[in-house]
């Protein structure tokens, strides 16, 4: 491993405690350190600027893709793995342009995780690169497709599950989901959730009938 220096910016407990592992089982010496938020981890980089980053893009406070590539701009020397559940198509085609980013899936086969945190080139997984270049990820009505999961919030808020109540069915923060339902707002290109549930229905996702009862 080329760095000496490890910064985990996740929100996951178990997520850390996994890649804190298969860093000490390849023996990495280094320092790990663990950031809350974007404040913390400039912090960090400002003292650590060769580090690699193990980053959860979709559970972290990021606003959008300009945000990150700003903080990346800035920290030219570090190495970026995003390290996500999932990532959606316009992020992944506009983010495989940036060569300082590898990227790979918390879906992803334990290999394919250690070879994004140990490789000393550029790594993108499979999954991804298959995602990226599909040409079914745009659909005939021009948008690109939501995610599986992005899917089913959409479905769960069309039948009026609230924030919190999505968060605690899935396990997740209350940040993950805001964080998909701004990216299913941004995607569909809709303001609020009547546009959306339209959205949903006209694309099948949410049956009629099932809605009416």
């Amino acid at each position: 491993m080329n760095s000496s220096v490890f910064i985990l910016a996740d929100n996951q407990d178990i997520s850390k405690a996994g890649i804190r592992y298969l860093l000490e089982e390849a023996g990495f010496t280094g320092k790990i350190y663990e950031v809350e938020n974007k404040k913390n981890l400039i912090q960090r980089l400002s003292e650590n600027e060769d580090a690699t980053v193990v980053l959860d893009y979709t559970d972290f406070d990021f606003n959008n893709i300009e945000n990150l590539l700003a903080v990346e701009y800035r920290f030219q020397r570090v190495r970026w793995i995003l390290f996500s559940e999932e990532l959606s198509y316009l992020f992944l085609k506009r983010i495989y342009l940036e060569e300082a980013f590898n990227i790979v899936l918390k879906s992803s086969t334990l290999h394919e995780i250690k070879q994004a945190l140990g490789s000393s080139r550029r790594y993108i997984c499979p999954q991804v690169m298959s995602f990226i270049f599909d040409s079914h990820n745009v659909n005939d009505m021009g948008k690109p497709v939501l995610t599986p999961s992005e899917q089913e919030i959409l479905k769960l808020i069309a039948f009026g599950k609230s924030v919190k109540e999505i968060a605690e069915e899935r396990f997740v923060s209350i940040h993950t989901i805001n964080t998909h339902k701004k990216n299913i707002f941004r995607k569909l290109d809709v303001n609020n959730m009547h546009e959306a549930t339209k959205y949903a229905i006209r694309s099948g996702l949410v049956d009629l009938v099932e809605y009416y009862i």
